[in-house]
């Protein structure tokens, strides 16, 4: 986090409440050495883990796969000034396991482009961040500045001095 940005930070609890309210987020990983961001969507699982499903045979599979990644996930309302950004890093992996992967094809992620042979990835939590910006205030109960096109619309000032 980014201590006095105006932002509220959201503890662990409030993070993984939020980001199970998200339907897609974004995988962040490093692919030939240069950061990579696909946006996916998931399953939060109780623990906190995210839960991907997608093709076997795919890039995204072995970029991941045994590496820390970050994923992201959030709601902006640009008219209210307000939203929620949510990410957790941790070290991701293939589910093997045959039975868990059977359990997981009938409970777990629908892919959105399926394939014939799908596997599941998993992120473990290790670190687990979030903020929240409501109503366009700040931390500290300030008003944020006008943005640059409300500043260019309103008249010029009318006062003597």
């Amino acid at each position: 986090m980014y201590r006095n940005d105006g932002f509220r930070e959201l503890n662990r609890q409030e993070s993984l409440s939020r980001l199970a309210t998200a339907v897609v987020g974004r995988i962040v990983h490093t692919r030939e050495a240069l950061p990579a961001v696909l946006p996916v969507n998931f399953l939060l699982e109780k623990s906190g883990a995210v839960l991907l499903r997608t093709s076997a045979s795919s890039e995204l599979v072995r970029a991941i796969d045994g590496a820390v990644v970050a994923f992201e996930a959030d709601e902006v309302d640009a008219a209210a000034h307000s939203g929620w950004s949510v990410v957790v890093t941790g070290p991701a992996s293939v589910v093997t396991d045959p039975d868990e992967h059977k359990h997981l094809v009938r409970i777990g992620p629908r892919s959105w482009v399926p394939w014939p042979v799908e596997v599941f990835v998993r992120i473990e939590p290790e670190l687990v961040t979030g903020r929240e910006l409501v109503g366009g205030r700040t931390l500290y109960g300030m008003d944020m500045p006008p943005s640059a096109s409300a500043r260019t619309s309103e008249p010029p000032s009318t006062k003597e001095h």
